[in-house]
């Protein structure tokens, strides 16, 4: 199939699939006597892995590791589970900072809620804000 097909099935775009295949993610396709890509099954089969794996969070260059031990003719099981329990810790550490400053904006904004519009009377701050930044 040509990189059009191939990118439609795949459900990315043609750059995409031009840029992956630069990136070693893909294998260089093959060409047809008028120079065009030409792919197969497997190239698609490779995109949609690729396509997937990215949707979890790996990046590209973790993918690529991924695909060069397919490549070579490993396991990646193992390297795989050690990316995404790495991902995963990352974004437990994320949501604990989201967390945190969760609670602080809510009580800047309960602190807003009680006060007096009349007070505010320096013309350079706000008085909901002034002295909230510890």
């Amino acid at each position: 199939m040509r990189i059009g097909e191939l990118a439609t099935e795949a459900g990315v775009t043609t750059k995409t699939v031009r840029y992956y295949e630069s990136l070693g993610l893909l294998p260089e396709a093959d060409r047809t006597a008028s120079g065009y890509r030409s792919y197969d099954g497997a190239a698609l089969e490779r995109l949609r892995f690729v396509r997937d794996a990215q949707a979890t969070g790996l990046s590209l260059t973790e993918i690529r590791s991924i695909v060069e031990l397919k490549d070579q003719g490993d396991r990646s099981c193992e390297h795989t589970r050690e990316l995404l329990h790495r991902h995963l810790h990352e974004l437990d550490e994320q949501i604990e900072r989201l967390r945190v400053a969760r609670a602080a904006l809510a009580e800047l904004a309960s602190r807003a809620d009680d006060v007096d519009p009349a007070d505010c009377t320096d013309p350079h701050r706000c008085q909901v804000i002034e002295g909230s930044v510890a």
